[in-house]
């Protein structure tokens, strides 16, 4: 037997033959100036080219400390003052954004630079304050942000100039006129929440700007450019440290609160006066004088002792006071907002927060400062459902606008969007709705097209109990609409058999009579199967007035609105105040809440909600009152989209004499008691 000898080494069996010495040099040394050719090639690919293209902003990537040094000559040009007469127009450049599919502006953030004199004095003492990194770093993270400086329509610069108390006028001014595409400030956007100085305390930022817009927390009707100017809140540091949970709108411990410290001597006289003629309906706050070592001040507030925790206590107030200070916005506008408490604004010529989309009457009381006296007299003439609505009107402001720098800042981005992009701008209703149901990705809870297609045409459903001859002239009528596509007879008497067939009327699409086992008002919004096209004409068996094109008219409404009730007979509900209980309307009037489903088209979806998701009870006593199905689909259709039915004026006045039966339920003396019973 033959055997080979293996040599073993530390590491195993030597397989493979030792490689000479020399040529292991050779290729350690190849491989080595590979590598380090990968790695310079990957640099000059991906390292900044200049601090203009540079990678996004981000504190994280670029901190104060290590941003570029940059020093201001004496003799660096400084912007003019600011011109009054600017408006989109003349002072901004709308061809760089551009058209874009998704109508939708982009903003470019400078980098980070430290400006300082030739001495090596900082423009600005306090450098990159806390609020200012939240709003360029939730613009950055935002869909509005681009890296991109060519492909940008607005340009944020890096310098903080929230807090004008912190900046040196002339030399910030320098700076600003230093960035690259400064171009006399056009297209640039500044951010002022403090502005001016003691002892005037101008309305508007004093450091000169060009034609740049501005976004200041204190304008006055003097300082304020209508629609190129962006009237923003002053934030307030405590929606960040105090968590208010929402409280339910309705009375509260006090009527009036004032709880502002550094109030003017003579309206703190007033307020006084108003609390001696009032009481304990008053409630007059002040700074506190004896709280114990390391106490926050700005976390509370005092009345003759005693000491109340702030903002906390303004959640006990229906009203709360704020007036002008030094300046005239204030950070306890947003204090107020958040506790749900209605703010009483007293500030002349003060521009309120993106007065340009929200409608503050809604959810403010303003007061000239001239009316202070007279202040408990005005709030007591409100309605106690007027103060209720404007309890959580303010509070949802104070949601979707106030919350967060981030929440100012991208609602100041979508005002000036709108004004560039105008068809695709929110509508007065998305600005000042709070949304009902918020659905994931969509606006239509129906997850529908725009305008749905023409050609499916509408379902229409009759119900009836055995008005055969009005019934056969309703389906007559109906079958002459262009857009009808199927007829769906909902037969209710379950002691009588349908007409045979040889009697029903000729018509040229299919019809289907369905019998069904109980007689309920809930039958005609079942979804049928026999339902296939999405709009769904609910029509009674006596509605003989409408003719086809007023149909073929409704049709064509409801295919622009397909998530909301399109009718012809409009009603009106609303709150007796005097009686304390809802009221329902059916004379003939300007005001329309709801339309009844004797006649309206809708989407089968709701069908399918009425059936399945409206809680029982509701359906219950329609059922056994035989009455307010339609009252039901209303207030269900409005509640899943948070809009308003829409009405069709017939060419004639639609009311009962015109039916042709004489027994029909509307007739019957007790229909109307029990809908305005209903509650």
């Amino acid at each position: 037997m033959m055997c080979a000898s293996v040599k073993y080494s530390s590491r195993g069996p030597a397989l493979i033959p030792r490689m000479k010495t020399k040529h292991r040099i050779y290729y350690i040394t190849l491989f080595s100036v590979v590598l380090l050719g990968l790695i310079a090639t990957g640099m000059f690919q991906f390292w900044p080219h200049s601090i203009e293209s540079s990678t996004e902003w981000t504190l994280d990537r670029r901190s104060v400390h290590d941003a570029p040094l940059v020093k201001l000559p004496v003799s660096s040009p400084i912007p003019e003052r600011g011109d009054l007469s600017c408006r989109m127009h003349t002072c901004f450049d709308v061809y760089r954004c551009g058209y874009n599919p998704k109508n939708r502006i982009k903003v470019y953030i400078y980098p980070l630079q430290r400006f300082v004199d030739e001495v090596g004095v900082p423009i600005s003492s306090t450098g990159l304050s806390r609020e200012y990194n939240d709003l360029l770093s939730a613009i950055s993270d935002s869909d509005f942000y681009t890296d991109d400086v060519t492909r940008a329509c607005l340009f944020v610069p890096s310098i903080d100039v929230l807090n004008q108390n912190s900046l040196r006028i002339r030399e910030t001014a320098q700076a600003l006129a230093m960035l690259p595409r400064w171009d006399k400030g056009m297209n640039h956007l500044l951010f002022n929440m403090l502005p001016g100085g003691p002892p005037d305390y101008n309305t508007a930022l004093d450091v000169p700007r060009d034609r740049a817009l501005l976004a200041g927390g204190g304008f006055s009707t003097w300082t304020y450019r209508q629609g190129y100017d962006v009237s923003i809140p002053v934030y307030s540091p405590l929606s960040a440290e105090v968590d208010l949970p929402e409280k339910q709108p309705g009375p509260r411990r006090f009527f009036i609160l004032s709880s502002q410290t550094a109030i003017h001597r003579e309206y703190r006289i007033q307020l006084e006066r108003l609390k001696e003629e009032n009481g304990e309906a008053l409630l007059l706050l002040d700074k506190c004088s004896n709280l114990s070592q390391g106490v926050a001040s700005a976390r509370k507030r005092c009345y003759k002792g005693q000491v109340y925790d702030y903002p906390q206590i303004l959640q006990e107030s229906s009203f709360c006071v704020v007036l002008r200070g030094a300046r005239l916005g204030q950070a306890t506008l947003s204090d107020v907002l958040q506790a749900g408490c209605v703010p009483v604004i007293m500030a002349d010529s003060y521009i309120l927060p993106f007065s340009e989309v929200l409608d503050w009457k809604r959810a403010s009381v303003v007061i000239p400062e001239e009316k202070l006296p007279e202040m408990y007299t005005i709030l007591k003439s409100i309605p106690h459902r007027q103060v209720e609505e404007m309890q959580r009107q303010a509070r949802w402001f104070w949601d979707a606008y106030f919350r967060s720098m981030k929440a100012i800042g991208l609602t100041t981005l979508q005002i000036i969007n709108d004004r560039i992009y105008p068809y695709a701008a929110r509508t007065y209703e998305q600005w000042n709705n709070p949304p009902v149901v918020k659905w994931s990705s969509v606006n239509s809870p129906l997850f529908l097209p725009l305008i749905p297609p023409r050609s499916p045409g509408f379902t229409a459903v009759v119900l009836t109990y055995d008005r055969v001859e009005s019934l056969f002239r309703v389906i007559t009528e109906i079958s002459k609409v262009p857009s009808l596509a199927k007829l769906l007879v909902v037969w209710n008497n379950q002691n009588k058999s349908p007409p045979e067939e040889s009697l029903w009327p000729k018509v040229a699409v299919p019809l289907k009579v369905v019998r069904t086992k109980e007689n309920k008002l809930s039958n005609r919004f079942f979804p049928f199967d026999e339902i296939e096209t999405e709009a769904v004409l609910a029509i009674d068996d006596d509605i003989i007035m409408l003719t086809s094109d007023e149909l073929q008219f409704g049709y064509e409404v409801w295919r622009e609105f397909p998530d909301r009730l399109v009718g012809y007979p409009g009603r009106l509900h609303l709150w007796d105040h005097e009686m304390g209980k809802w009221k329902y309307e059916s004379e003939w009037t300007n005001e329309v809440s709801m339309v009844l489903t004797g006649a309206a088209f809708y989407h089968k979806y709701f069908n399918h909600l009425y059936t399945y998701k409206m809680p029982g009870d509701i359906k219950n006593w329609v059922d056994a009152h035989m009455n307010c199905e339609d009252i039901a689909m209303n207030f269900l259709v409005a509640n899943i989209t948070g809009k308003a039915p829409i009405k069709v004026t017939p060419r004639k006045k639609f009311k009962c004499p015109e039916c042709t039966a004489i027994d029909g339920l509307s007739l019957d003396q007790t229909h109307m008691v029990e809908r305005r019973c209903d509650e």
